[in-house]
């Protein structure tokens, strides 16, 4: 894990467009896997994607090449990878490891990235679960090394949370947030997440974020509360946001095991946080695997 890649450039102009993708599972037989690739094994065969895996490659694709290019007006952008990028060793009873090898799980999240990274003006990588990105996040914190990702002021090219100024916009990222089973509560933890951001600010005297994006639950939601901030240096009426992204991994076999999880569609896509002219907002572009076919019971 000590290869070093292609050093990008920092000091790059003011950028309004943020792109946020989290939970790819890289190295799972459901995760994130490209189309037309064999990926050596120890045993001397080679993984090539299963079906639903090129279906989720095609969207991955429609999403960088047409989505990206769209919301963005074909401006600048940086990229944060929210956490979860590979599906690490040994978890959750998972028997889906495409290798349990960490170097082959690397190396294919790296062969995945690369051209994502070479697009992005500015490449930030937050931490998962230590269970899928290592102890400390070291796995994730490799990649980020070798994809060049944005140090931050220790020298460690990941972290737990970033906190990015977008313009004149503040933008909370980080990976964990609670999860449900019930639509009816969907929004409950980002709402109170939020709801406690603002207070934590208003109590230490800090600037509360615009945007507050969390990931982990493999599912897309939004919630917004009005504010008044200051812009320009004038008082003006807005709205903060939180959301949590969606992911890019298929239901695996601990979801069915968890009654929240196995009633939840798992959904694919990501999420744009734009500085506007009058505000900071969000977009989310979402896909999702139907449903598998009504079979009928026939004597």
């Amino acid at each position: 894990m000590t290869k070093t890649r292609s050093r990008r450039k920092h000091n790059t102009p003011e950028i309004k467009n943020l792109i946020i993708v989290s939970d790819m599972h890289i190295g799972s037989r459901l995760g994130l896997f490209p189309s037309g690739y064999k990926m050596p094994l120890d045993d001397g065969g080679a993984y090539t994607a299963s079906r639903l895996q090129r279906v989720t490659w095609s969207w991955w694709k429609e999403f960088w090449n047409e989505w990206v290019p769209q919301v963005t007006r074909d401006e600048p952008y940086a990229v944060v990878l929210n956490g979860d990028i590979v599906d690490g060793g040994a978890h959750h009873g998972n028997t889906v490891h495409i290798s349990a090898n960490m170097e082959d799980q690397v190396e294919l999240a790296l062969h995945v990235l690369e051209p994502i990274a070479a697009r992005a003006s500015r490449l930030y990588v937050v931490r998962g679960t230590e269970v899928h990105g290592g102890i400390s996040g070291h796995v994730e914190e490799s990649i980020a090394r070798q994809l060049n990702a944005a140090p931050d002021r220790d020298g460690k090219f990941s972290r737990w949370r970033l906190r990015l100024r977008l313009g004149y916009g503040l933008i909370d990222i980080a990976h964990h947030i609670g999860t449900t089973g019930s639509m009816a509560y969907e929004t409950s933890a980002i709402h109170k997440e939020l709801e406690q951001i603002y207070a934590d600010a208003a109590r230490w005297g800090e600037e509360p974020p615009d945007v507050v994006v969390r990931s982990h639950r493999h599912t897309c939601a939004e919630t917004r509360i009005r504010i008044y901030k200051r812009r320009h240096g004038a008082r003006a009426q807005g709205f903060a946001t939180s959301c949590t992204t969606a992911g890019w991994q298929l239901a695996t076999p601990f979801a069915y095991r968890v009654a929240g999880a196995r009633r939840m569609r798992p959904q694919f896509g990501g999420t744009l946080v734009r500085c506007g002219d009058e505000e900071v907002y969000t977009r989310h572009w979402v896909r999702s695997i139907e449903p598998a076919p009504i079979e009928e019971v026939r004597l």
